[in-house]
């Protein structure tokens, strides 16, 4: 069949496999070599390998562009930012991923860069700083506050004034929302997460549609020695393989954890995508596909917050998200949360494959 009758489904298992012949395999082997024949579009290992090959093509068939892997979701960020030209303008979340947000302010700080902060809800407020900026950086949804941009108004009015748009989709993969089809140029992954599925590596992705920038992309990635190991990324699409599959449990278990938890008498908010009262509801329905494996709550003191840590016992207390086993810690005691005014009793539960009634439960007990 022509990948192009394909679902995406379909796409992410038969994308990125050996050519089918006799007695060869059917996954990419680990190819672990430094140095290649002179002679092939290959010379050095900086230069990729064929098991990066692989997954670059199988996430790009889903993503709907060019993607080009690199060492950690930060590689990646840094990659972008290094390619702005000194005195560049950024126009980002007031509340954003607090490691890259870390990352712009040390550009600040070295004189390179200068940072326009905005609510992203407010599509007058976005276009309004965007006059001489150089980049749009935008997540969807935010990390751990889930606010969702109107990505295709932002994008647009980011075109209108020659700014590029980025988008970090960690929280959303290809399978909530594919940004290039909304006028992302840029689409940026941390695919240690969701992509990759099981906490055993750290790989970021940047996609583009753009066939010269996707080459300035890997030429940067090799410049600065980017490139993620041949072992993490054979793990990264082996974790790509079920990721539809592993989203549909997450997303079914999130969603009714959510309720319940919004029910609770000891829980102040919940924020997450799939609850009737959130803000960007619309924008939610209109946009992703489906509402996420990942919800913040806030329970009634930072003393239970730090409780309900303690107290878990199948739930792991863990930094990081998206893995098979569900991970859960208190955002706002990273310095770099409460100045971007996290909550300080906010906690980050990210929302993994064990049986629903399973996770409810120590969540309950914990709470009590």
């Amino acid at each position: 069949m022509h990948p192009d009758s394909l679902r995406r489904e379909s796409l992410l298992i038969a994308t990125g496999r050996p050519d089918r012949t006799p007695a060869g395999p059917v996954n990419q082997p680990v190819q672990l070599s430094s140095t290649f024949h002179a002679g092939g579009e290959r010379v050095y290992g900086r230069d990729g390998n064929a098991t990066l090959a692989a997954f670059e093509a199988a996430l790009g068939a889903v993503e709907g562009g060019l993607v080009t892997a690199f060492s950690s979701g930060m590689a990646a960020s840094t990659a972008l930012v290094e390619a702005l030209p000194v005195g560049s303008v950024v126009v980002l979340p007031s509340t954003f991923y607090n490691f890259n947000r870390t990352l712009l302010d040390a550009q600040v700080e070295l004189g390179r860069l200068s940072l326009r902060t905005v609510d992203v809800t407010d599509v007058d407020a976005v276009a309004e700083a965007l006059p001489g900026a150089a980049l749009l950086w935008l997540e969807l949804p935010t990390n751990p506050m889930l606010v969702v941009p109107d990505l295709p108004a932002l994008a647009a009015a980011a075109r209108r004034h020659g700014v590029r748009t980025v988008v970090d989709a960690t929280l959303a993969t290809p399978f909530g929302i594919r940004p290039l089809e909304h006028g992302a140029d840029v689409v940026l992954h941390s695919a240690t997460k969701w992509i990759a599925g099981h906490s055993d590596l750290v790989m970021g992705t940047l996609a583009t549609a753009d066939e010269a920038l996707d080459t300035e992309l890997k030429a940067r990635r090799n410049l600065t020695g980017g490139l993620p190991g041949a072992l993490e990324t054979f793990l990264a699409l082996r974790g790509l393989r079920t990721l539809s599959v592993r989203l549909e449990r997450a997303c079914g278990n999130a969603a009714e954890l959510a309720r319940r938890l919004d029910a609770h008498p000891a829980v102040h908010r919940v924020h997450y995508l799939g609850l009737p009262g959130h803000p960007q509801a619309d924008l939610v329905a209109k946009l992703l596909d489906n509402t996420g494996g990942l919800l913040s709550f806030e329970p009634d003191s930072v003393q239970r917050a730090d409780q309900v840590c303690a107290r878990v016992r199948l739930i792991t207390h863990a930094t990081s998200l998206g893995g098979v086993e569900s991970l859960l810690e208190r955002r706002g005691r990273y310095p770099g949360e409460l100045r971007q005014q996290t909550p300080a009793a906010l906690l980050r539960l990210s929302v993994g494959l064990e049986h629903v009634e399973d996770l409810w439960a120590d969540l309950e007990q914990a709470l009590s």
